[in-house]
């Protein structure tokens, strides 16, 4: 066990026996290593002690807790009274990090920061990898994520503890969606010391097995996957084969430990080249199409109204003439 560990990084499980042990080797095999990483059973299923058990580690720390109401909210503060770390961190039990993940996230906390985070590759549940790039640094996009929704994975933040009044900081009167208000509270409390985004991935986001959905029931990660499944110039780097004996968490663990410091970096560009094309895709093809389709839609409006008008007066004119005959006939009417 680390005596005064740096990092506190926070793993809530409840029923992923089949990947939690890939998600802690991918902690593990973090370039800082003074960490403790707070495993926290949430009435979890049979065979996960045994895994996390089985890594020998002293810096793991289970705490095999019967199951807490909704998503297990109070379990984690009850592991979060415990955290000695001055930062802290957390590790969805189906995610995998990147090697360096942690290193870079500390690395946007020396500005000052109170919360960093990162980016993240979405992964479908046939291996398609595809970036999520929200910034907070812009005022719509913060303006969206404090307002309207979160498209960033819980997996992505890194936060100082000494930030809030007290460690055990994750709501628990809310059924869903506590890490989003987490991070709202921490950004609305310390107004001074903005998030700081690194523009990186470091984070594989799965698609988790309830929401029973190729994209996490994501409807931009649906918009995505459109993409890559018409598109022949998605990086194959970022589309990875899914036998159906195995699964993608497996797979996409597999490449990583051929060569991590070789795979992150050509991820990274992967990532990279995708982005761009994607921009120039839409400059080269799909706001042309627009533009031309909308052009197209006020001719026809402007024309359908032409017709309007036209058709009005065929049939209103014999009408008008009969109407002016009687006045003429009948002055006093």
């Amino acid at each position: 066990m680390v005596s005064r560990p740096r990092f506190s990084i926070l793993m809530p499980t409840h029923s992923r026996v089949d990947v939690i042990g890939l998600a802690i080797q991918s902690v593990l095999d973090q370039t800082v290593e003074d960490f403790e990483l707070l495993v926290v059973g949430d009435g979890c299923a049979p065979g996960t002690a045994e895994i996390v058990e089985a890594f020998h580690d002293t810096r793991i720390r289970f705490f095999d807790l019967p199951k807490a109401p909704s998503f297990g909210y109070a379990n984690r503060n009850i592991a979060l009274r415990e955290a000695r770390g001055d930062l802290i961190g957390f590790a969805a039990d189906d995610d995998l990090l990147f090697p360096d993940h942690f290193e870079v996230l500390a690395d946007g906390l020396k500005n000052g920061a109170a919360i960093a985070y990162s980016q993240a590759l979405w992964i479908s549940t046939d291996g398609v990898a595809a970036p999520f790039l929200t910034n907070l640094e812009l005022a719509d996009e913060l303006r969206f994520f404090m307002e309207n929704g979160n498209t960033i994975p819980a997996s992505c933040f890194l936060y100082r503890a000494g930030c809030l009044p007290s460690r055990d900081v994750w709501p628990e009167d809310i059924a869903s969606a506590a890490d989003w208000r987490l991070w709202q509270r921490i950004i609305r409390e310390n107004p001074h010391n903005p998030p700081s985004y690194c523009r990186v991935p470091t984070v594989l986001h799965f698609s988790a097995t309830w929401k029973n959905s190729r994209h996490s029931a994501v409807p931009q990660l649906a918009t995505l996957l459109d993409i890559a499944d018409s598109a022949a110039w998605w990086p194959s780097t970022l589309r990875v084969s899914v036998p159906k004996a195995s699964n993608e968490q497996y797979e996409y663990s597999r490449l990583m430990h051929m060569d991590r410091t070789t795979w992150s970096e050509q991820t990274r560009r992967a990532v990279s080249d995708l982005v761009a094309r994607l921009a120039w895709e839409d400059v080269q093809a799909t706001q042309p199409t627009r533009a031309k389709v909308e052009a197209e839609n006020i001719a026809l409006q402007l024309e359908i109204a032409a017709l309007h008008q036209s058709t009005s007066w065929r049939v209103t004119a014999p009408f008008r003439k009969i109407a002016t005959s009687l006045r003429r006939k009948n002055p006093q009417n």
